[in-house]
């Protein structure tokens, strides 16, 4: 089964299961009458979305390079990933307003009414549900070498959390009396708070590979002990980095004696751009400058 299609068979599983729980949640938010089972359930709808933006933007992203992409459609995966952080905080937005409004109907004097034991047990499935996605999502996203599949995994786990914060507030207002009610609202402000955070990571990810932003520190020193394990090669310098979707980009001028024959230097770069490849994946983009000692 190819890349393509393998990201596709996950992400179905994940919409399938976001579908059967958005679908719960707000029934289980409405007849239990809860504010913050009805945020978790906007969560998952923003899941769902986010699959759909996964499905949509996958396909592109596996297209090869053409007369007007000469990298390759990598760089899409990686908008799908920016898309789904800005689908994160779109539901953060709206699940901290709407518990904030009923936070603020509260501290006036308005009652708030006790959710029901349906909202928590909806809760406690979401938990399962999702951490299991996560798991599943997430281990094959690594398998894949997929940025748009893991952050997807991130969204399934969110909405985990959002649960878990959703759970505490339910059952705090279900157990502990009228008093405390107002439990279940801020639940729901927690959940959009812990919402923006994971929004936030993916957001800053995303943005830094669309601006080109160098590899860290350490995989640009992992590429010049690479480079520097060839005997005959020194002084790797002008190296530049940066992410295309799921591959990496390599250029590097390095010297070479400058009166060794020409083939001779033009196997020496092959050499150490399949190196390269054999670490950092077959589809790297590599470019050796080869420079004479002088």
């Amino acid at each position: 089964m190819t890349r393509e299609k393998e990201i596709y068979k996950v992400t179905l599983v994940g919409s399938a299961g976001n579908v059967a729980l958005l679908t719960f949640k707000f029934i289980a938010g409405v007849l239990g009458h809860s504010s913050a089972m009805i945020a978790d359930a906007v969560h998952s709808l923003s899941d769902f979305v986010t699959d759909l933006v996964v499905l949509v933007f996958v396909s592109i992203s596996a297209k090869p390079q053409d007369q007007s992409h000469d990298y390759g459609h990598g760089k899409f995966e990686t908008i799908a990933s920016f898309l789904i952080g800005l689908a994160l905080v779109a539901a953060a937005t709206g699940i901290i307003v709407s518990g904030g409004l009923k936070l603020y109907d509260w501290w006036h004097g308005a009652t708030l009414e006790a959710p029901g034991w349906i909202a928590l047990w909806a809760a406690l499935l979401s938990i399962l549900v999702k951490e299991l996605l996560y798991q599943y999502t997430a281990r094959r996203g690594r398998q894949l070498d997929s940025q748009v599949m893991i952050a997807n995994a991130w969204h399934h786990r969110s909405d985990a959390f959002s649960s878990i914060g959703a759970a505490i507030g339910i059952g705090g207002a279900i157990l502990l009396g009228q008093r405390w009610t107002v439990l279940d609202p801020i639940a729901s402000i927690v959940v959009g708070l812990m919402l923006v955070k994971v929004a936030w990571e993916l957001l800053k990810k995303s943005i830094g590979e669309l601006t080109e932003c160098s590899l860290p520190a350490e995989t640009e020193q992992e590429i010049e002990g690479i480079i520097e394990s060839f005997a005959d090669v020194q002084e790797p310098h002008n190296l530049r980095t940066r992410r295309i979707g799921n591959r990496i980009a390599i250029e590097a001028h390095v010297r070479m004696d400058g009166s060794l024959p020409l083939c001779q230097v033009h196997e020496r770069a092959t050499a150490i751009e399949h190196k390269l490849k054999e670490r950092f994946g077959a589809k790297t983009h590599v470019t050796i400058h080869m420079e004479p000692i002088k």
